[in-house]
């Protein structure tokens, strides 16, 4: 199943996303976000391919909100998620950080997940117990055992609180911060080694159930601002504390849960 859903998505990509880069326009939908047609025709034709791997229920970041609801209860013994493009603001800028996410869910939990940047043939996928892997290469590439002031963190400052926000921007506990603007491949970077830490406000079942998949079999450690089971909160609006060393992680999910017990004291 895992070779042919990686076939799938590098066929997809190859013939109906890197064929209109540069080539479309943007399309805003009634709550200001937009999509182009790059975005509609990939998910059109990866529900088909994924449908004839598994013919189970499936949700796609492009499908009106009630359908998504609704795939999703329906999903529970077996669900596809599907980002067609995941970075469209990159696409449509001509930056390379942009990919194809799709994962495999049962009972509400990845089961296989593949991520693929096509501007750089970087193909991420794994399956529960079999590993994690970047172009047939095992993950990580790097694990640091590092103090906590010398991580390289991805943060994504645009979902978190404000007052959150403003403490990590004055106060940094890590030494360097980074953001690319496509969330499946912020995941796949930190279980590759590329980043030590990670975190981002809020996500969508297409945002994280490949990558959070691909962390874990990296021997990641993820969990949400609230839980550290990260499978038990909202589905549909998911926090991310994450990294890869274990130490290192503890440190950064005590840091900023330390944060988030300041700003709720003020609220």
């Amino acid at each position: 199943m895992l070779d042919r859903v990686i076939t799938a998505v590098r066929e997809v990509a190859r013939d109906e996303i890197m064929s209109r880069y540069l080539q479309v326009e943007r399309i805003y939908k009634a709550d200001g976000s937009f999509y182009t047609e790059a975005d509609l025709i990939a998910q059109e034709k990866l529900l088909e391919r994924l449908q004839d791997i598994a013919p189970v229920a499936i949700i796609g970041e492009e499908m009106p909100e009630a359908e998504q609801q609704a795939q999703w209860a329906a999903g529970q013994d077996g669900l596809w998620s599907v980002d067609p493009i995941d970075g469209t603001s990159n696409f449509l800028n001509g930056l390379p950080y942009f990919a194809v996410s799709v994962a495999l869910m049962r009972g509400g939990r990845s089961v296989l997940g593949v991520v693929y940047n096509p501007a750089t043939d970087e193909m991420f996928y794994a399956e529960q117990g079999k590993g994690a892997f970047l172009n047939g290469k095992p993950l990580p590439f790097s694990r640091r055992k590092i103090p906590l002031n010398k991580a390289i963190a991805n943060v994504d400052f645009k979902r978190l609180d404000r007052r959150l926000a403003v403490d990590i921007v004055a106060k940094p506990p890590y030494s360097s911060q980074r953001n690319y603007g496509t969330c499946t491949l912020e995941w796949c970077y930190t279980a590759a080694g590329y980043f030590d830490l990670y975190l981002h406000g809020g996500q969508k079942p297409w945002d994280y159930a490949a990558g959070c998949l691909i962390l874990e079999e990296a021997g990641g450690h993820r969990c949400t601002f609230e839980e550290d089971d990260y499978w038990s909160t909202n589905p549909w609006r998911r926090s991310v504390i994450g990294g890869l060393d274990a130490d290192l992680f503890a440190m950064w999910r005590d840091w900023i849960r330390s944060r988030m017990e300041n700003v709720d004291s003020l609220r």
